[in-house]
């Protein structure tokens, strides 16, 4: 089906607007410094006036990014963050996302709304698992990979070393856009390479401001830093040769990756990122639909929904929908269709977010990210459209293996504890499990990863007035069957059926020991495996 026809300087405006666009994720192992480097591409980009972190972020007053309690108390990143900002006449959309792995689902809903990813590698540690785990994700998703070495103000492998490891265990092939300049834990600066010029960094108020940068020609950097320039210089040479062109093609095709090296509790090497992601992220580009097909950029609007919030406003315990805008523009207060039911609703409260700040949004383009506050019936991977009618593909839900029931500690509390699970999986904070045997006064909240559940105690106690208690069941497997299985399990040890909220069945087995013993007494019992997609 064809879009309709627009007016050509409507067309051109969108076209030009979504030109302008990064939308991007920061995906990383938990410590490599993601929330840091996204408080420090803010401050470059001077849409705040000082980063929060100088010693971890448990010490921070002004984290913008890593706003909830529990992440404030471990300083670690549980929900993924929204920073919109200008920065060279461009539109930086930065999604920052959970590292821990407990957290995979958020950050998965992340990755599919983004165009691109800056993969941050810790200099001392190389390629971690959840980075790995990640990388494999945006593999999948085929976005493009911008690299980033990070903590090279810290001891540290040889950057050759580092280079062999991206190569062998991604199969990216290294671009250098910079290279640093002294060993890991002397970090005097970066070696432009695309400008062929020295960019010598100098500490401001311990990594608080915008670090000190003086420009060097290669000849008075040998100058300043004798052997450390010409040592770093001829590691470099080994991997790029000095004016070599970037291959563009190679990086949108997944065979190379840019590489930057950077400290970004420093703020050294944090501009060479931005320009990075200006001069050669892609920009927001026609995203494939349900049908097959692609919808144009510049078609009348459409967008979906990756990730619902709730508790970002204290005053009001209101819950924000945000939208990836993917063509047209939007314009606040038009009247979208939700694809899954049909429904149409007025976009009033639109705003655009950034961190915990909001503020009221009128227009937005392809690849930016938008908040609709109070859209109750929305949910994550629903699509909106206008006029022509579209769907993206749904968001997957992982697999789960962590499984406690849940139950109110105060009996009186039971409407907050029923409203507080409902929202809670609503977000996509926990799957919620059901049976007629168990009631719905004893739901089984399913988890990727246990800390889910820490999350979900600490908000039902504090959002929701409805302190519970949780019991661990001892189920460790799920797979998708069907409602006739539940009456064959029903007498089997170690396994029962429940029904999922979106209307799937979930068999759940203690190992994989005891599924093996169904599939040998019952092979015509349907047992799937949770993929990459709803069954």
């Amino acid at each position: 089906m064809s879009s309709p026809v627009q007016s050509p300087a409507h067309a051109t405006e969108i076209t030009g607007q979504a030109g302008r666009r990064r939308t991007f994720a920061v995906i990383s192992h938990p410590d490599a410094g993601k929330s840091t480097l996204t408080e420090a591409l803010a401050l470059h980009a001077k849409v705040i006036g000082t980063a929060g972190a100088t010693n971890g972020k448990s010490n921070r007053r002004d984290t913008i990014s890593d706003w909830q309690q529990m992440e404030k108390d471990r300083g670690i990143s549980i929900s993924s963050a929204a920073l919109q900002f200008s920065y060279r006449d461009t539109v930086i959309n930065l999604l920052d996302t959970p590292g821990h792995a407990d957290f995979s689902e958020d950050t998965y809903r992340v990755l599919a709304a983004v165009d691109c990813a800056v993969m941050l590698v810790d200099a001392g540690k190389g390629l971690e698992t959840q980075t790995m785990k990640l990388f494999e994700v945006c593999r999948q998703r085929n976005l493009p990979i911008i690299t980033v070495i990070n903590k090279w103000d810290r001891p540290g492998l040889d950057p050759l070393e580092l280079m062999d490891e991206i190569t062998q265990r991604t199969g990216l092939a290294p671009m250098p856009l910079t290279w640093a300049i002294g060993i890991a834990g002397d970090f005097r600066g970066v070696w432009d390479v695309q400008r062929n010029e020295f960019a010598k960094f100098a500490r401001n108020s311990s990594g608080a401001h915008i670090a000190l940068t003086e420009y060097l020609s290669p000849e008075q950097a040998a100058e300043s830093e004798g052997d450390a320039w010409q040592e770093s210089i001829d590691e470099a040479s080994l991997v790029v040769e000095a004016g070599a062109p970037l291959d563009l093609e190679a990086f949108y095709a997944g065979r190379a990756t840019p590489l930057l090296f950077s400290s970004a509790a420093l703020n050294f090497g944090v501009k060479q990122i931005l320009d990075a992601l200006v001069d050669y992220a892609p920009p927001a580009a026609p995203r494939p639909d349900l049908t097959g097909g692609t919808r144009a950029v510049d078609a009348p609007f459409s967008g979906f929904v990756f990730k619902v919030q709730a508790g970002m406003n204290q005053a009001h315990r209101d819950h924000v929908a945000f939208i990836r805008v993917c063509s047209g523009k939007f314009e606040r207060g038009m009247v979208v269709t939700q694809a899954r039911t049909g429904k149409s609703f007025a976009t009033k409260y639109a705003q655009q977010v950034f961190g915990r700040e909001r503020e009221v949004i009128d227009t937005a383009f392809p690849g930016d990210v938008v908040g609709l506050v109070n859209a109750s019936a929305l949910r994550v991977g629903d699509s909106l459209y206008v006029e022509e009618p579209v769907e993206y593909p749904a968001i997957p839900l992982f697999a789960p293996e962590h499984f406690q029931v849940a139950r109110s500690k105060d009996p009186s509390k039971y409407k907050q504890f029923r409203r507080g699970i409902e929202q809670l999986e609503h977000e996509g904070v926990i799957q919620v499990l059901r049976s007629d045997l168990r009631g719905d006064q004893a739901p089984v909240l399913a988890a990727v990863g246990p800390m889910q559940f820490e999350v979900v105690e600490d908000r039902m106690h504090h959002d929701f007035n409805a302190p519970m208690r949780l019991e661990r069941l001892p189920y460790s497997l799920a797979r998708l069957t069907t409602p006739d299985a539940a009456v064959t399990l029903s007498t089997v040890h170690g396994a029962e059926v429940l029904e999922r909220s979106d209307g799937e069945f979930l068999a759940l087995f203690n190992d994989i020991w005891a599924m093996r013993r169904v599939e040998k007494n019952h092979p015509d019992l349907s047992l799937a495996e949770i993929g990459t997609s709803r069954e």
